[in-house]
């Protein structure tokens, strides 16, 4: 796998769409590439901000959740919640590299993500090329932040090993790779989290990736998703409190 950082112009909210942007930095796009866009870039170009003055943070962190923790905080002040069926601090919710407004993650990155696709392939006369728009976040026990998929589209996200046989003959019963993960961190990372101004890399020599000449149906979605009571975390997740947030009936 190869994977450039693209550098752009800095990104104020409504200045100008994602495809204006991506017309002035993008020069090309081979087959069987994939590009990641940071969802920040997205929800500046499409003015999904909101005032930092005389906003109260925390009813925005609510409002913008599917459900959030009542108890307290965490020491850094963050809280806890669920969007886009994801567990996130703040809702998605960002501050860096924004000025004097709060960034909202995308109202619909899938969307977003397919209109994206079919740009790529009517401008660059490609086929199969992928995108991924990502975050990034922390995770349990571990310092420092890494990359996550908010959407995708074009490529497979998981390669499912289950029913195959490991080194010695036993059949993994639960085993996929998170491949949409895998590009999503590594875009994350090259792009860097400070004021590099990098919020586009583009990856390429993607062998362990299926693509496909297509937007992802319902179906595949919901491949990523796991029921509560099926995930791994479930006894951490549900030994507190949610409460409905303003987004409980919809998803990102």
């Amino acid at each position: 796998m190869i994977a450039k950082a693209i550098s752009t112009k800095r990104i104020e909210p409504n200045s100008c769409t994602i495809f204006e942007l991506l017309d002035e930095v993008l020069a090309s796009m081979p087959e069987k590439s994939v590009l990641a866009i940071t969802s920040k870039v997205i929800s500046l170009c499409e003015g999904a901000v909101v005032p930092v003055a005389d906003t109260d943070k925390e009813a925005l962190i609510r409002s913008e959740a599917e459900y959030y923790m009542t108890e307290q905080k965490s020491k850094y002040g963050i809280n806890f919640t669920i969007a886009g069926s994801t567990l996130i601090p703040n809702s998605g919710i960002d501050e860096s590299n924004a000025g004097d407004v709060y960034v909202l993650w995308p109202r619909d990155a899938q969307a977003t993500a397919n209109a994206i696709r079919e740009y790529l392939v009517k401008r660059f006369g490609v086929q199969e090329v992928g995108v991924v728009i990502t975050d990034s976040t922390c995770r349990p026990m571990r310092l420092g932040v890494s990359g996550i998929a908010l959407a995708f589209s074009g490529f497979t996200p998981l390669r499912n090993y289950v029913g195959q046989d490991d080194l010695f003959g036993r059949p993994f019963s639960v085993a996929q790779a998170d491949i949409v993960g895998g590009l999503a961190n590594t875009a994350v990372m090259m792009m860097g989290e400070g004021a590099e101004s990098t919020p586009i890399a583009l990856l390429g020599q993607l062998d362990f990736v299926q693509f496909m000449a297509r937007n992802p149906s319902e179906a595949e979605l919901g491949t990523l998703r796991i029921p509560l009571e099926d995930d791994l975390f479930a006894p951490f997740i549900t030994s507190v409190t949610w409460m409905p947030g303003g987004r409980a009936n919809s998803s990102k």
